[in-house]
């Protein structure tokens, strides 16, 4: 039927049918019709143009970035090619790349409020901190009403430390969008930053008489607060969470300086010697949080079979890119560990348990879910010489941290022993280094 529509209609008319049913979700007829558009016109900018936005909206980006790259060379002067070449670009990290097209974009179009601050994401990302601001900020001076330039904007400031200049982005935001969640999110964490405790939690508590049921604004009002703080964030705030951010992950994390995996390898290097009679090449391993993309690569030669376990199925995505995980699951931790007796070497986990509060009921399970002489290897941030009694604190972010004594009590409850507790840096946050604790543990049952 679709093909029959666009053999009746002309080029044009054919290529307004196609655009409205992307628009509309309709993406399979409207890659038919793209296709038959390109089969009667193979140079036509615009089909080549959508169909391109189109095969990135469905995971494809390498045959978009030549789609869209055909287009640029029938028709070098349409500024949105360019723009949207950028963004698929940035999504595959090929940030030189990138930017080298949001700078095409601009050329032709220098008042392109989303050019200038898509340039500022790949500057951030690329540690040219005064660029990237320098980059937002002609966004805003172009469009004062730019929502992804103000955020974006208020994070890099809150970066450096100047956090009452970012405030006053995320005010602004708030003034063009009341309701945004990612606004209110920055700005509550933001007063939380600087003390301000009671504008913070108003921000939580306005976002929940709208929406009582919201997972980060519930979690989030408790972290502010302290009151009804959960022993662990729930399934539906990590998912929603990491669901979010999947498709910059790559791109935050340069940001950050994160070097949580690496930590993790180094641990597993030093723990590898000491896991029995097996050689490497036999061993099992869990990566517990699979979804960042990072540890397996940097584990995966080192064992024989490497399954992920996440509770976001977007950042599970990104961890099938990866091509090293043999088995991929959806799921929660502590239940699928409790599942899974005698089944592992190896567990590593980094920055997940950052997301728990009380560590008993997950170490009592990865020590059932290893085998004799099995390791566990993680990582969760410092709760300093001043921990409150409970052994950990939840955080304005969301995070919980924790103090050595208390994960030194909870691995030998476990039955495990603590091989090695070190203090180290995970990664920056608001311009300050993280404090983390990389901890190894050992099954001692035979």
């Amino acid at each position: 039927m679709c093909e029959k529509l666009a053999s009746e209609l002309d080029v044009s008319d054919a290529l307004l049918v196609a655009i409205n049913l992307h628009r509309s979700g309709e993406l399979d007829i409207a890659e038919t019709i793209y296709n038959r558009i390109i089969e009667a016109a193979p140079e036509h900018p615009d089909a080549l143009h959508f169909l391109g936005i189109l095969n990135h909206a469905r995971g494809r980006n390498e045959i978009a970035i030549e789609l869209i790259r055909r287009a640029i060379a029938v028709e070098p002067g349409l500024h949105d090619s360019h723009n949207n070449l950028g963004n698929i670009l940035a999504a595959e990290g090929r940030q030189t790349e990138a930017a080298a097209a949001y700078r095409a974009a601009l050329l032709l179009c220098p008042s392109d409020a989303s050019a200038h601050a898509n340039l500022g994401l790949i500057l951030r990302a690329q540690g040219k901190l005064d660029e990237a601001e320098e980059a937002y900020r002609r966004s805003l001076k172009v469009n004062p009403k730019h929502l992804g330039a103000l955020q974006n904007l208020a994070n890099l400031l809150r970066s450096r430390g100047r956090t009452e200049e970012a405030v006053i982005c995320l005010c602004k935001a708030m003034i063009l969008e009341p309701r945004n969640p990612r606004t209110r999110q920055m700005l509550g964490i933001a007063y939380s930053v600087l003390g301000k405790v009671e504008e913070a939690a108003q921000i939580y508590r306005d976002w929940l008489a709208e929406t009582p049921e919201d997972p980060i604004a519930r979690h989030l009002y408790a972290a502010c607060t302290g009151e009804g703080v959960p022993e662990r964030a729930n399934d539906a705030y990590l998912r929603v969470t990491f669901d979010s951010f999947a498709d910059t992950f790559d791109v935050k994390l340069q940001k950050l300086n994160y070097r949580a995996p690496s930590l993790i390898a180094h641990a597993l290097a030093q723990a590898l010697p000491h896991s029995g009679s097996r050689t490497a090449t036999e061993l099992r391993c869990l990566d517990a949080g699979c979804g960042t993309g990072l540890c397996g690569p940097l584990i995966a030669p080192r064992v024989n079979h490497l399954t992920g376990i996440d509770l976001s199925p977007k950042m599970l995505e990104r961890a099938r890119r990866q091509n090293v995980y043999h088995e991929l699951i959806e799921g929660e931790l502590t239940g699928y560990l409790e599942s899974s007796q005698d089944a592992f070497d190896l567990i590593v986990s980094a920055d997940t348990l950052v997301y728990f509060g009380a560590l008993k009921r997950v170490t009592r399970a990865a020590a059932m879910a290893l085998k004799g002489f099995g390791h566990l290897i993680f990582t969760l941030e410092d709760a300093g010489d001043d921990c409150p009694p409970a052994g950990y604190r939840i955080q304005p972010n969301g995070r919980y941290a924790h103090g050595p004594r208390y994960v030194a009590d909870v691995i030998g409850g476990a039955g495990l022993k603590a091989v090695a507790i070190r203090r180290d840096i995970l990664r920056k946050e608001a311009g300050k280094p993280v404090a983390g604790l990389v901890v190894t543990a050992k099954n001692i049952r035979v």
